[in-house]
């Protein structure tokens, strides 16, 4: 184990807090319906990053401060001045945005997004990246791009059609409209939809659930089904058996049969 503690971090451009192995990162520019700035996908980026090392942390609810979830770029401190910048500052901005969603699907941890309010452009496609979502039912997403101007960023592009199909996914973005938390979860946007006064108490839940499966399990749960939909079956069965070589010789294994033998609660180390 690499012994980094996710509970020491203080990042200045988001809430964040680590309870009982689970993080919490919360946007908190409520006022404007929580936009993301170059700092904070910037300190985003490298938190996701970190969490591959980070020994205290098994689960991440990702949500937003004042019952909205999160509008996308700011308008002011980012689309402003990306639509004056030259091309060369433009990739190096762009590639650092995906940087942070390459981070939230490779990092080994669950990542629950728990969606209140609007989470458009960005914001819906940062929801997309975590591993399930969460929402209310005031929840409203939009792949809102078009209706500025822009394309599809933030791994839209490659997420919304894996998760609702590519009809809806051109329908969706190639009109921006909104999208209601009921047919958010009828089209599979959405993992569930709650009221908004229990939103906190079920993602408790959730997260309870992830920290009952084992570390390196759900790590490589995590990349296989990922990977899913990019690879073949033989290629799939390939990595499976790997994967499960690695699992099966974890103490993890070990525990968990001899948990299921005494009929407890298994205790993970995480190797």
């Amino acid at each position: 184990m690499y012994n980094l503690k996710a509970a020491d971090w203080q990042p200045k451009h988001f809430k964040w807090q680590v309870t009982d192995r689970v993080a919490t990162v919360t946007l908190n520019r409520p006022e404007r319906k929580n936009p993301l700035t170059f700092e904070s996908y910037a300190e985003l980026r490298d938190t996701f990053q970190r969490l591959n090392y980070a020994d205290d942390v098994r689960a991440v609810v990702f949500t937003g401060e004042g019952g909205n979830f999160c509008s996308g770029g700011d308008v002011h401190e980012i689309i402003g001045p990306l639509v004056k910048m030259e091309m060369p500052d433009l990739m190096r901005f762009t590639r650092m945005t995906g940087d942070l969603v390459k981070h939230m699907r490779t990092c080994p941890q669950p990542i629950i997004a728990a969606v209140d309010g609007v989470a458009v452009g960005a914001g819906m496609n940062l929801a997309l990246g975590c591993d399930v979502v969460t929402a209310t039912e005031r929840a409203r997403f939009s792949e809102i791009f078009v209706r500025r101007g822009l394309t599809m960023d933030f791994g839209g592009s490659w997420l919304l059609p894996r998760i609702v199909g590519m009809q809806r996914a051109k329908d969706l973005a190639l009109s921006g409209r909104i999208v209601d938390a009921e047919e958010a979860l009828r089209i599979g946007l959405v993992t569930e939809v709650v009221p908004a006064d229990v939103l906190e108490q079920r993602v408790t839940e959730i997260s309870d659930g992830f920290l009952a499966g084992a570390p390196v399990a759900q790590m490589f749960v995590k990349q296989t089904l990922n990977a899913s939909f990019q690879i073949g079956l033989a290629d799939a069965l390939s990595w499976e058996g790997e994967a499960q070589s690695v699992a099966l010789g974890t103490e993890d294994a070990v525990e968990g049969l001899q948990a299921f033998l005494d009929k407890r609660d298994p205790e993970w180390k995480g190797r």
